[in-house]
C-alpha cells in the first residue's frame, strides 16, 4: 500500500508537466488532484498500520485540502 500510494502521489507531477506541455502553458488538471488523493490516502492507511504518528499527521492535511480542490472542480 505504501509503494502504490507514493507511486500514485508522485506520478501526478508526470501527468501535470504532460498537460502543461500540451496545452503550452502552467496547468493543473483534475487528474492530478484525483491522483493526488488517492496517493495521499493510501500512504495515510499504510501509516496508520506502521503505527507512524508523524507520517499520519503529515498526510492528514493534505487529503483535506486535495478532497476540497476535487470538490470545488467538480462545482
Amino acid at each position: 500500500i505504501g509503494f502504490a500510494g507514493q507511486l500514485a502521489f508522485s506520478g501526478r507531477w508526470l501527468v501535470q508537466w504532460m498537460v502543461s506541455e500540451r496545452r503550452s502553458s502552467s496547468s493543473v488538471p483534475a487528474s492530478f488532484w484525483w491522483m493526488s488523493l488517492i496517493g495521499g490516502a493510501m500512504m495515510f492507511a499504510y501509516f496508520v498500520w506502521r503505527n507512524d504518528v508523524v507520517g499520519v499527521l503529515g498526510q492528514t492535511s493534505g487529503v483535506v485540502i486535495y478532497a476540497r480542490n476535487i470538490r470545488l472542480i467538480a462545482k
